[in-house]
C-alpha cells in the first residue's frame, strides 16, 4: 500500500528523498489556488521562476507576467497573487502564458523537481488530486509552501484533507506528520474558512483587506483539473 507524508515547509525537503514519488506542491493561500484559477480560464501554461527580474523579463517573450511579495502585488506587472486576477476578465489571460513568481510557492515547486511528478494542488481542485495520485500508486508527499520557510495552518489543512481522501488505499499511519494534519483537517472541516481566522497568513491577508481570496481559496472541488509541473512548465495532465 502506497504511503503518504507531509512536509511542513520547504526547508524540510532535504529529509525527504522524493524520486520516486508524487510530489503534491500546495500553497492555498494562494499561489497554487492562482495557478488552478488561471488554467481553468484558459491560460496555456505558466512558467514558475525565483526573480522579480526574471518574471519581467519573459514579458519580451509574450508572456503575462505575474508576481507577489509579502502579500502584495509587485510592481511592474500584469497580475498579483489573486484567483480573482485570472476570474474577473480585467486582464483577458485565455489563450495566454503567464509567468509568474511568489513569496512562497513557486519557490516549493522548484524545490521538488527531483519527484517522479510534481503536482499543483489547492483546495479548488482537491479531488482531482486525489484521483489522479490513486491513479499513480506511488509514495505521496504533500509539500507545504509555508511562510518564508515556516509552517503554516493552511497548506498543512490540505495535507490532511488529501490524506483523508486517500486513506481508504493509502497507508496514512506512517508518518506523526500525516497523522498530525489529519486531526488539524477534523478539527477545521466543518468550518475550515471559520478555523482558518486565528492563522497568522489570513490576518495578514485581511490586513490587506483581501478576504475575500481566503474563503475562494478553501472551496473544495471547484475544478476538475490537474496542473503538472515539468520541463520548467505548469500545464493540465
Amino acid at each position: 500500500m502506497p504511503t503518504i507524508d507531509i512536509c511542513f515547509s520547504p526547508e524540510l525537503l532535504p529529509l525527504f528523498n522524493l524520486q520516486g514519488r508524487v510530489a503534491v506542491v500546495v500553497d492555498v493561500l494562494r499561489a497554487t489556488s492562482s495557478i488552478v484559477a488561471a488554467l481553468a480560464s484558459g491560460v496555456t501554461h505558466l512558467v514558475p521562476v525565483s526573480e522579480l527580474a526574471e518574471c519581467r523579463a519573459l514579458a519580451a517573450e509574450g508572456y503575462l507576467t505575474a508576481a507577489e511579495r509579502d502579500g502584495r502585488q509587485a510592481e511592474g506587472v500584469d497580475l498579483g497573487n489573486s484567483p480573482f486576477g485570472y476570474l474577473d476578465g480585467v486582464v483577458p489571460v485565455r489563450g495566454r502564458a503567464v509567468a509568474i513568481t511568489t513569496t512562497n510557492g513557486t519557490r516549493a515547486l522548484q524545490l521538488a523537481q527531483t519527484a517522479d511528478a510534481v503536482v499543483v494542488g489547492a483546495f479548488l481542485n482537491l479531488q482531482a488530486v486525489v484521483d489522479f495520485v490513486r491513479q499513480q500508486q506511488k509514495n505521496v508527499v504533500v509539500v507545504c509552501a509555508g511562510w518564508k520557510g515556516q509552517f503554516c495552518l493552511e497548506d498543512t489543512l490540505f495535507g490532511g484533507a488529501l490524506a483523508a481522501r486517500l486513506a481508504d488505499t493509502f497507508d496514512t499511519t506512517a508518518s506523526d506528520a500525516t497523522l498530525a494534519a489529519l486531526d488539524l483537517w477534523h478539527a477545521a472541516e466543518a468550518d475550515v474558512a471559520g478555523y482558518l481566522l486565528k492563522s497568522s497568513h489570513v490576518r495578514r491577508l485581511n490586513s490587506l483587506e483581501l478576504h475575500k481570496d481566503m474563503e475562494f481559496c478553501v472551496r473544495p472541488d471547484v475544478y476538475d483539473l490537474v496542473p503538472l509541473f515539468r520541463e520548467g512548465k505548469i500545464e493540465v495532465v
